[in-house]
């Protein structure tokens, strides 16, 4: 799938990016989430998973997300040492719920990044519940027409991108990109050629994330948090399927035939509670049969996987 996302990363780093120097991402990922830390590397691809004691990462916006930094800088190098990043440079996918992502029209945007970086802050400003001025903004204009462009941002708290990059570094890497671990997914999508939309469900510890992409638009993205108590959080699960396969018939005038599903939960479970007998839901990414130079757990891989597609 030819990526929307492809420069999301450009403005999420520092000004003396490596990405900037070098025009795409690392060749290594990570993403960073409560149940520990995937990284992933090379090509053939080569996978490991560091496990991490529950309450070390609570991701979200409005608090501190690293809790314990300790376990989580020792969760990544063990996860990185095994597949051995070629440079110190690497992709930091973080968690959906510490990131804040829109779809924006506008009438135009700016060519120049700094004026358009202000006129995003502008509008984001009333949106959402953090200091805009110093937040991290990302952003990519998925289409133009004569009086309408479509804008996909990615916004990230200030203090919040400060805490991972401290603890990526801490470890001994460089973040060289940050991208939500849901967008990186979708780079995953294989449409060999169709037109046809993809909608895809990505599930956290924390989350389900639905998305209705083509191969140069986000018709949506839809983050619901979800409940700790398991049968509520299975009736939000179902209903947030449901609502987004209702989006998808109403927006494309046809019912999905397809959802492409990666998450914490077993694909087999999944489906059992999305209860749609009539959508055929499939992993986005499935587990590969090599590869894995540690137990994986649940981790999923669809993000770093993606996150890849994009390496240099």
């Amino acid at each position: 799938m030819k990526s929307f996302v492809e420069t999301l990363q450009a403005t999420l780093l520092p000004a003396a990016t490596l990405v900037a120097r070098h025009g795409g991402r690392p060749p290594a990922a990570i993403e960073l989430a409560s149940q520990g830390v995937v990284a992933a590397t090379g090509r053939p691809t080569v996978y490991a998973f560091a496990p991490l004691p529950e309450g070390a990462l609570v991701p979200g916006i409005a608090e501190e997300n690293i809790r314990s930094m300790e376990p989580v800088v020792a969760a990544i190098r063990a996860a990185l040492d095994p597949v051995r990043p070629p440079r110190r440079a690497i992709t930091v996918l973080l968690p959906d719920t510490a990131v804040r992502v829109f779809v924006l029209d506008f009438e135009s945007i700016p060519a120049r990044t700094e004026e358009a970086l202000a006129v995003l802050r502008f509008r984001l400003r009333k949106v959402i519940p953090f200091e805009v001025e110093k937040a991290a903004i990302s952003y990519q204009v998925l289409s133009q027409q004569k009086e309408q462009c479509r804008v996909l941002a990615a916004v990230v708290p200030g203090p919040v991108r400060e805490e991972y990059e401290a603890a990526v570094r801490k470890a001994g890497y460089e973040p060289g990109a940050l991208l939500p671990a849901s967008l990186a997914a979708l780079e995953t999508v294989e449409t060999g050629g169709s037109l046809e939309a993809t909608l895809t469900a990505t599930l956290s510890p924390e989350a389900l994330i639905c998305c209705i992409s083509t191969t140069s638009d986000l018709l949506l993205y839809r983050i619901l948090t979800l409940p700790e108590d398991e049968q509520q959080r299975a009736l939000e699960i179902q209903r947030g399927v449901a609502v987004a396969v209702a989006f998808y018939e109403d927006k494309l005038q046809a019912p999905p035939r397809t959802l492409r599903y990666t998450g914490t939960m077993e694909l087999a479970e999944f489906q059992q509670i999305a209860a749609l007998p009539e959508l055929q839901i499939e992993a986005l990414t499935p587990r590969p049969e090599t590869g894995a130079l540690t137990g994986l757990g649940t981790a999923s891989l669809a993000g770093v996987t993606g996150a890849l597609a994009g390496a240099y």
